[in-house]
């Protein structure tokens, strides 16, 4: 089974990326999905010990957490501590299952694949990209965003020339997303022919 890492910066187009992916029938872990469900669930209790006041309901207030930990180095580092392991364990667990069922090829969406040393958990590595000016025009559309934010959210990533060069391959979703269909179509059948699966 081939495990493919798909990253890229905010606002790349990298939600799009994977569905595109999960379209062509490969099985796709999605990291920020899986930090949504532990964030209603197992996440919650140990985020709400470390930053009270934190979580409603059970689940974690996400705007809440985010004005506790933007700009601050030491909460973030905490924050981290307490939810990449149980993502990690999450994509683990889907890994297992895909490798139990036969699955070809599957495709791991992790938004910090280098910043969190995530390259030796995939074969092959996609970066999605796109122009600073489109990716800065997503991200600034996007609810409640502000340049400090987006400033805060880039100094913590690779910049975008630096993962296109570690990258196995690079698809601009610039261009649109029939070509970034195609690019997915072609990456899939430069791995694994025409056996990617059924979608899931």
């Amino acid at each position: 089974m081939i495990v493919l890492g798909l990253t890229g910066s905010i606002g790349m187009g990298k939600s799009t990326t994977a569905r595109m992916f999960a379209e062509a029938g490969v099985p796709v872990h999605d990291s920020d999905e899986a930090v949504h469900r532990l964030y209603a669930g197992k996440a919650a209790p140990l985020v709400e010990a470390a930053f009270p006041g934190t979580t409603k309901s059970g689940s974690v207030d996400r705007t809440k957490l985010a004005e506790r930990v933007l700009g601050d180095a030491a909460a973030l580092k905490r924050l981290e501590a307490i939810i990449h392991p149980l993502v990690r364990a999450d994509a683990a667990a889907f890994l297992a299952r895909n490798r139990a069922a036969s699955a070809p090829l599957v495709v791991l969406d992790v938004p910090l694949l280098f910043e969190t040393g995530g390259r030796d958990r995939v074969d092959k590595v996609v970066v999605v990209t796109a122009s600073a000016e489109i990716q800065r025009a997503r991200v600034l559309a996007r609810p409640g965003m502000s340049q400090k934010m987006l400033a805060s959210i880039l100094a913590r990533q690779v910049p975008d020339a630096e993962k296109r060069k570690r990258a196995d391959f690079i698809i601009d979703t610039g261009q649109g997303f029939d070509a970034a269909r195609a690019a997915v179509n072609a990456i899939v059948a430069e791995l694994v022919g025409d056996k990617a699966g059924k979608p899931a």
